[in-house]
C-alpha cells in the first residue's frame, strides 16, 4: 500500500533535509504510524500551507502533516486524534522589552507587531484578543530555513 503524504517546510515538524530527506517529529512519528499500519510506500510532497486543505480535499495526496484543528478546517476535511496539543508563544526581541506575553498584551501596544503565516489559526485568535489589524504583518508561508539550521541549535 502507498500513502502520499503533503507537508509544508515548518522545523521542528516537519522539512526538507540538505540531503533531500524529510525529517522532523511529526513526519517521522507519521511515518512510524503508517509503517507499523503496513503502508510499504511512503511519498512526502513538499507543498504550500495555503495548499494543504484543498490538495487532500481533491485527492491530489492521502494525507497531510498535523495542522491545528479549526470548526471551519473540520468542515473541509476529517481530522485524526490530535497527535499535540500547545499554546501560542512568541518570539520576542532579547530581554522581551514590551512584556508581551499573549495577544492581549500585544493589543495593549500600538507599536508591537505580529507577524502570521496566513491561513493559521493565530490571526483569529489575536483578533479575538483586540489585535488590530494595523498590527498583523501576513506572511504567505514559513521561508526555508538555512541548510545550517538544525533543530539542536
Amino acid at each position: 500500500m502507498k500513502v502520499r503524504i503533503a507537508y509544508i517546510e515548518e522545523p521542528p515538524y516537519y522539512w526538507t533535509a540538505e540531503d533531500g530527506s524529510v525529517v522532523g517529529a511529526d513526519i517521522e512519528l507519521a511515518d512510524a504510524v503508517l509503517r507499523a499500519a503496513g503502508v510499504t510506500s511512503i511519498q512526502h510532497l513538499p507543498v504550500s500551507f495555503d495548499e494543504l486543505l484543498p490538495g487532500v480535499q481533491r485527492g491530489r495526496w492521502d494525507m497531510n502533516v498535523p495542522i491545528f484543528v479549526t470548526a471551519e478546517r473540520a468542515q473541509h476535511v476529517a481530522f485524526s486524534l490530535p497527535v499535540w496539543a500547545l499554546g501560542d508563544g512568541f518570539l520576542v526581541q532579547p530581554g522581551n522589552p514590551k512584556a508581551l506575553t499573549s495577544y492581549k498584551a500585544l493589543a495593549a501596544h500600538d507599536d508591537a507587531r505580529l507577524g502570521i503565516i496566513a491561513g493559521q489559526v493565530q490571526f483569529d485568535s489575536a483578533r479575538s484578543a483586540g489585535v488590530g489589524d494595523g498590527q498583523i504583518v501576513m506572511f504567505r508561508d514559513q521561508p526555508k530555513p538555512s541548510p545550517r539550521w538544525s533543530p539542536e541549535r
